[in-house]
């Protein structure tokens, strides 16, 4: 089931006002055009930023989330209809999705907690390459502790969302297992104007290097390289699995 964060439609609705900077996608959008992709499919596409972006220069693309309240906001925007929108994870992808590039940005990949869940999402986005096709995503190294910023005190902020008032939201960790593995994280979100709270719940998984590398090569995949985050060096991994 998709946070809360995610699919409920009152927090969906105000994602993209909460989170504005998205320049973690110049990167993803290089790979796109270094890698020569005509086709993208877009795992965990949330309310389409990156899948519209792409649309933008022309790219057959496909976007996949489980939330369905993230969809309904991509699929509202300005020309939702050069994507196409798939409800559910990858075991939804039609097995006639055959894609140049398939990409999963914002972390995605570290919401698949158990082995069994992320080893399946490897696999029905393999079948969903072509031979040769490539699959990117970021994970945030574990090594850096990232977890350890989020509190209160670090993370609260108030925006001011067009047509809605002020949000204000924080993150702070509730739960810490096997020494950072699993990292449980809650997220209220106070509607200023009539005092709602909403409070999204999320639990993370934090793989170290050589265990992704060794679940891609399980899946089908080599592995070309591991790259830094251009917008955050040092904190994160960015993959570059081929489909062999």
């Amino acid at each position: 089931m998709p946070d809360a964060v995610f699919d409920d439609p009152r927090l969906a609705a105000v994602y993209d006002a909460l989170d504005p900077d998205r320049s973690d996608l110049d990167a993803y959008l290089d790979m796109v055009e270094e890698f020569d992709a005509g086709s993208v499919l877009d795992h965990g596409c949330g309310t389409g930023v990156f899948a519209l972006r792409l649309a933008e220069r022309g790219l057959r693309v496909t976007g996949v989330d489980p939330a369905e309240a993230s969809l309904d906001v991509a699929r509202a925007k300005p020309d939702a209809d050069r994507v196409t929108w798939i409800h559910g994870d990858a075991s939804a992808i039609p097995r006639s999705v055959s894609v140049d590039l398939v990409t999963m940005t914002a972390n995605v990949a570290q919401v698949f907690v158990t082995d069994e869940d992320w080893l399946a999402t490897l696999r029905r986005l393999h079948g969903a390459l072509r031979p040769g096709g490539r699959l990117l995503f970021e994970v945030r190294d574990p090594a850096r502790r990232a977890w350890e910023g989020w509190t209160e005190d670090a993370t609260r902020s108030t925006t001011t969302v067009p047509g809605v008032g002020p949000v204000t939201d924080w993150v702070q960790v509730t739960d810490v297992r096997g020494g950072g593995e699993l990292v449980t994280f809650e997220s209220p979100n106070i509607f200023e104007v009539d005092g709602t709270v909403i409070t999204s719940r999320s639990t993370l998984r934090f793989r170290s290097r050589d265990e992704i590398d060794a679940s891609l090569r399980a899946s089908g995949f080599s592995v070309d390289e591991v790259r830094d985050a251009p917008d955050r060096p040092g904190r994160e991994l960015v993959f570059v699995a081929r489909r062999r």
